[in-house]
């Protein structure tokens, strides 16, 4: 069974620079330097991240949809999942190098970076979901009305208090604003592949 979750059911890990519900949709304006990230090659540690979050227990699967219009040097979007300060993994479309990638960062106290090139999704409609089962977080996605693809499997212990929903980060510059279209709760993905 699929549910809606309201807007208003999640709490902002960061306060965004604006915040508007529209027809429907969130639109998120991301605070200038706001970022996600833990010591790995770059030496810093950023918790600035505009997330908003709702419990994500054992045995179910969170999917987020927004669209990602991204033009600046690592603008972003997609759905955290938070475990603590020191734990936790971010998964979506961001602006590097030029063009739109498909990744996630997956940080226990020191943060991992993965990303693939998807340069047709900029300026489409985007869901990301991840699915926690087992001792396991997977991660998927897709543009538009396609199917949704594997992006990732992570370890994550099944007794975790896990919370998760959209998030927006834009490091390079300010006026990023993401319009998500929908924040949903599912059961858990019945397999892998």
């Amino acid at each position: 069974m699929i549910t809606d979750i309201p807007w208003n059911r999640g709490e902002w890990t960061n306060q965004p620079a604006a915040v508007v519900e529209q027809a429907g949709d969130l639109l998120v304006t991301a605070a200038e330097s706001s970022d996600a990230w833990r010591v790995t090659s770059y030496g810093f540690i950023h918790d600035t991240e505009h997330a908003l979050l709702a419990p994500l227990p054992q045995d179910s699967a969170m999917e987020v949809e927004f669209t990602a219009a991204f033009s600046q040097q690592f603008d972003q979007a997609g759905i955290f999942v938070r475990i603590s300060a020191e734990h936790w993994i971010k998964a979506g479309v961001e602006f590097a190098d030029g063009a739109a990638q498909v990744g996630a960062v997956v940080t226990n106290r020191f943060s991992d970076w993965s990303l693939a090139p998807v340069p047709d999704w900029n300026g489409e409609r985007v869901r990301m979901r991840v699915s926690r089962s087992g001792d396991a977080l997977t991660i998927r996605a897709a543009s538009g009305s396609n199917e949704l693809r594997l992006v990732r499997v992570v370890p994550l212990a099944p007794d975790l208090v896990t919370v998760a929903g959209p998030f927006t980060c834009a490091p390079t510059r300010a006026g990023l604003t993401v319009p998500f279209h929908s924040w949903r709760a599912k059961p858990a993905d019945s397999q892998l592949h």
